[in-house]
């Protein structure tokens, strides 16, 4: 069984309902969280899981609102035997030793171990014997990486863009996947009256067309603006006007099963 749980579900402007896009693979023995923004220790434990379960951390970018939290959590496990395990690209990495070290928390005195794993692009890895990740490179920001899960023997793939535009590789790597974790920022009305958010982020008619092209049989957007006012209908309606699969729009501290 895949268990997704979502620590937030929301942009970089949190709002009362939704915070920053974060969430939780509960897999076998694993709990992988991707993204660490922040209060990451007390949303693990309003789900009734253990933070010290969490064995990696996958980042997908530097911006703040993926990793400002990441001190944080090494900071509240300090005091515990253990190690962690952290993905990212080659600039996530550098950044996030970095930000650890700023805090003197890869100093000896501190018990919760950090092992830096950087990736390339198209690089994959083993996380456990019936878990393989791949990561591939995306377009929102120099340091930004997707990530493609195999998960066996249940047979199950799931792809998680990050931050991104709808880009037609990732849709190819995504034809007929069972399950999509997508940025979808806003309904379209926003990007033309924003135009500068094409090339970063995707909005809900887009993500709906592309998705039906690729065949993928489960979408989950995420991602949300919180700087704008819009409803999650209009992002459901947008979506359903291309996309007939399934399709879940989580809800923060909300539990997926795939």
């Amino acid at each position: 069984m895949v268990e997704l749980n979502f620590l937030g579900t929301g942009g970089s402007v949190a709002t009362e309902d939704r915070d920053n896009t974060s969430f939780l693979i509960r897999f076998e023995q694993e709990l992988i969280l991707v993204d660490c923004p922040g209060s990451v220790i007390p949303k693990i434990k309003k789900l009734h899981l253990n933070p010290l379960q969490v064995t990696s951390i996958l980042v997908t970018h530097i911006h703040p609102d993926h990793i400002y939290g990441l001190p944080s959590f090494i900071h509240s496990l300090m005091l515990d035997e253990g190690r962690i395990r952290l993905y990212g690209s080659e600039d996530s990495i550098f950044f996030s030793r970095g930000l650890l070290d700023l805090f003197g928390l890869l100093d000896k005195k501190i018990k919760m171990r950090v092992d830096f794993r950087p990736l390339k692009s198209n690089q994959s890895f083993q996380l456990a014997d019936s878990l393989e990740i791949s990561a591939f490179k995306v377009s929102h920001s120099p340091a930004s990486l997707a990530y493609h899960f195999h998960f066996s023997p249940e047979n199950k793939e799931l792809i998680y863009s990050g931050d991104t535009p709808p880009e037609p590789f990732l849709f190819q790597k995504a034809k007929g996947v069972d399950s999509l974790i997508h940025d979808c920022s806003t309904p379209s009305r926003f990007f033309k009256m924003y135009p500068s958010l094409y090339p970063l982020h995707t909005h809900s008619l887009d993500l709906g067309r592309f998705s039906q092209q690729a065949g993928v049989r489960c979408l989950i957007p995420c991602h949300f603006f919180g700087e704008v006012d819009f409803d999650l209908s209009e992002i459901e309606a947008e979506i359903r006007e291309n996309y007939t699969g399934r399709l879940i729009i989580p809800r923060d501290l909300e539990k997926v099963l795939l």
